[in-house]
């Protein structure tokens, strides 16, 4: 991986590898904040770095929305390591994002979480990024929920936070589409966000969405999402459901210059109830691979009719093992 340059980790294509590089890295500082991390020899990185001396602090998420706390053993495991831990902001109901600061000059924005299925079974998404504004601002966001402070992150960096500017920044960059937009999203639970997308097809946009269907959504983001991808579809909008992998990443690509990849899911307590991280890409190259992966799934993909939201019966799908632990915050 380079070390000085922006860059895109592509899951399950690249692994855990880069991750663990990423933060092996680290000669002075390290901090991440997380939703789920739970990937063994990223634990043992992490608890490695605190020992060579790196100044490391963790937050993580303390439950899901669900209740459930999927991070007690490894805030416990890094407890009894000596690794300085708190448990995320309360402010916020959840703490979707997921991101890792290392030397206080890199970061890592990413869709996935630390956990070995986001590795190895899911397409996800993260971004290398070393923009000294950007660096600031994220390392900014970790102090004030370190110290549960509130914090206003600025519009300007090309970074999207949840719950400050996220949904403005989203709805703008669609906007701004000219000729193309691609959508890599699993949930459609914002009329914001669905109202911008039929504009866009309406202006004669090219939209296409690659949506991941029933799968990860829960009983009560399904009338939404459903209803969402049948008004896409009559308003001339191409609705294919990811077939090659699970989908968790959440990606949009516009005009084939420009790319949003975040935590955020398009959901309007992702917008305004969570913390979540995002960033607007403008890189060449990184834009590139995303387009190149977009079109490798899209190909891989099939037509999808979005069932009728009232209609429960319609709703099994079976082209992948029902995993209970797989519900799209």
């Amino acid at each position: 991986m380079p070390l000085d340059v922006p860059h895109l980790i592509v899951q399950p294509d690249d692994g855990v590898t880069p991750v663990h590089q990423f933060i092996r890295s680290a000669r002075h500082s390290l901090l991440i904040k997380q939703f789920t991390f739970t990937e063994p020899s990223l634990i043992d990185a992490v608890i490695d770095r605190k020992n060579q001396g790196v100044a490391t602090r963790v937050i993580l998420n303390a439950k899901r929305s669900s209740g459930d706390r999927a991070n007690d053993t490894t805030f416990e495991t890094f407890q009894k390591a000596g690794v300085d831990i708190r448990w995320a902001n309360p402010k916020f109901y959840v703490t979707h994002e997921k991101s890792i600061v290392v030397d206080g000059n890199a970061a890592l924005i990413a869709t996935f979480n630390l956990v070995e299925k986001y590795f190895t079974v899911t397409r996800d998404y993260g971004v290398l990024v070393f923009g000294p504004d950007k660096i600031k601002e994220i390392i900014e966001g970790f102090e004030a929920d370190w110290t549960q402070s509130d914090w206003a992150p600025s519009d300007a960096t090309g970074l999207l936070w949840s719950n400050h500017n996220s949904r403005a920044l989203m709805s703008g960059f669609i906007d701004r589409a000219e000729k193309t937009l691609d959508v890599q999203h699993p949930k459609f639970v914002d009329t914001t966000i669905l109202d911008r997308l039929v504009a866009a097809a309406h202006r004669g946009v090219h939209v296409r969405v690659l949506t991941g269907g029933r799968h990860g959504i829960s009983d009560w983001d399904i009338l939404d999402t459903f209803s969402s991808l049948r008004v896409l579809h009559r308003f001339g909008v191409k609705v294919h459901k990811q077939k090659n992998y699970r989908l968790h990443a959440k990606l949009l690509i516009a005009d084939h210059k420009t790319a949003l990849v975040g935590s955020m899911n398009i959901d309007r307590s992702a917008f305004d109830l969570r913390r979540e991280l995002g960033i607007v890409i403008e890189e060449a190259k990184i834009v590139e691979r995303l387009e190149q992966v977009f079109a490798h799934d899209w190909a891989a993909s099939h037509h999808y009719d979005a069932p009728d939201p009232l209609d429960p019966a319609s709703h099994h799908e079976t082209d992948f093992p029902h995993d209970p632990d797989l519900m799209h915050e």
